[in-house]
């Protein structure tokens, strides 16, 4: 059952992320994302100045002379929200925590999308699925969707991306414009290249700036959330705290490399920051590509 507190939240992320949508992001969202898809339309006879790649060789065979495959852009684009559940994710030292973060990007998305009259789902997952919800339009089908990732409270979970990919690859026939938040503390590359070929898969990296620095405060206990251990760190060492940072550095070095290796858009969004900006720039960057 929603509480007040919970109904309250919900309905303050709904005025902040659709006065975002109406000012701002719907027709950026539309320019990089409309026409994407193709969808058969008809088939006709061949004539001179057609494109020969066009040619349904079954349908030329069956009636003895040229037939070409007639295309149309669709005019709809399925979303999907690829939300991290993971307890990894319950976790913030600024404005909020990485959670709460990605539940306004994907209220921003999901609202672009159905002001776009697009379709929007949610595929929410930790080291399993925890919930999907198959895409729809509506306002109130994407507030039940931005009510469950709110909602959703891990226990110690480890993530397991190649469990969500595997499952969204299955489950999606067509298309779709896939958005994957998570912080990626762990990750698939055989499956993301697999799911970037079928789908439109944008990765937003939800990051906090304690998880790349360690604050000079002394001895402290650091607990993973995902399994539970526990381990004493004296943060007073400069040895201490160089390790931690090169460490974060060396792998977000190799998530950006993969990420470019495979054609994949990468964006990393942080709590202390608003989003909008970084949001804006991968449209924008997403619209001269196209043009």
């Amino acid at each position: 059952m929603l509480t007040r507190e919970r109904l309250t939240q919900i309905h303050r992320l709904e005025i902040k992320t659709r006065r975002l949508v109406n000012e701002i992001f719907s027709g950026q969202y539309g320019s990089v994302f409309r026409g994407l898809g193709m969808e058969f339309a008809e088939v006709r006879e061949y004539v001179p100045g057609d494109d020969v790649r066009s040619i349904d060789w079954n349908v030329t065979a069956r009636m003895g002379h040229p037939y070409i495959k007639k295309f149309m852009a669709e005019r709809e684009m399925t979303v999907l929200l690829m939300v991290d559940g993971s307890a990894s994710l319950r976790f913030g030292t600024a404005i909020e925590w990485k959670s709460e973060l990605a539940a306004s990007v994907a209220a921003v998305l999901g609202f672009s999308a159905i002001r776009n009259n697009d379709k929007v789902g949610l595929c929410l997952f930790s080291d399993r699925i925890e919930s999907f919800v198959r895409p729809q339009k509506g306002r109130t089908h994407t507030l039940r969707l931005i009510r469950d990732i709110l909602e959703f409270s891990p226990e110690p979970r480890a993530t397991r991306i190649e469990e969500a990919l595997g499952y969204v690859n299955r489950v999606l026939k067509r298309k779709a414009v896939v958005f994957l938040l998570s912080d990626f503390y762990q990750w698939d590359e055989k499956l993301l290249a697999i799911t970037g070929r079928r789908h439109d898969l944008i990765a937003l990296q939800i990051q906090d700036p304690r998880e790349e620095t360690l604050p000079n405060v002394g001895l402290i206990e650091m607990v993973d959330a995902e399994t539970g251990v526990r381990e004493r760190i004296d943060t007073a060492s400069s040895a201490v705290r160089a390790k931690f940072q090169a460490q974060n550095l060396a792998r977000q070095r190799n998530l950006d490399t993969m990420f470019r290796r495979l054609g994949i858009d990468h964006l990393v969004l942080k709590t202390d920051r608003s989003f909008v900006q970084p949001l804006m720039g991968l449209f924008e960057r997403r619209v001269k590509r196209i043009r």
